[in-house]
């Protein structure tokens, strides 16, 4: 599994708990939910998440772009972080399709990172020598 996959996992699990803590806080402050009202929640999570989300969505063009994914695939995942738990869907799915691709290569005797064969070089260690 790719470092970049990695951190888009555990990005989208942060993203997504503070987005489900920011609905409980939109929740709480414009409706009398449990008799309370309050937009203490709201307040403090609403920046958390937006940072979380920047952060998000660089991660997830950055693994879009090592997958080479097509970009109405890479808008839906981007997207994902708005919608509460759709995030924590999006990279269940994304986790099974990069590892399914990852058993593919293996199983043709490539990299699983680059698709690469044994024995290729890219032109940068080409150029070196």
């Amino acid at each position: 599994m790719t470092a970049a996959l990695k951190r888009f996992r555990v990005v989208a699990w942060i993203v997504g708990t503070f987005l489900l803590l920011l609905t409980a806080g939109i929740l709480l402050r414009y409706t009398d939910l449990f008799g309370v009202r309050s937009d203490v929640l709201s307040r403090t999570v609403s920046p958390v998440h937006g940072f979380g989300y920047m952060v998000y969505l660089a991660t997830g063009i950055d693994l879009a772009s090592r997958r080479r994914w097509r970009p109405l695939t890479t808008l839906a995942v981007l997207l994902a972080g708005t919608v509460p738990f759709l995030s924590f869907l999006a990279e269940r799915r994304v986790t099974a399709d990069v590892r399914a691709e990852a058993d593919r290569r293996r199983g043709a005797g490539l990299d699983p990172d680059t698709g690469r064969g044994p024995g290729a070089t890219d032109g940068r260690r080409a150029a070196a020598r």
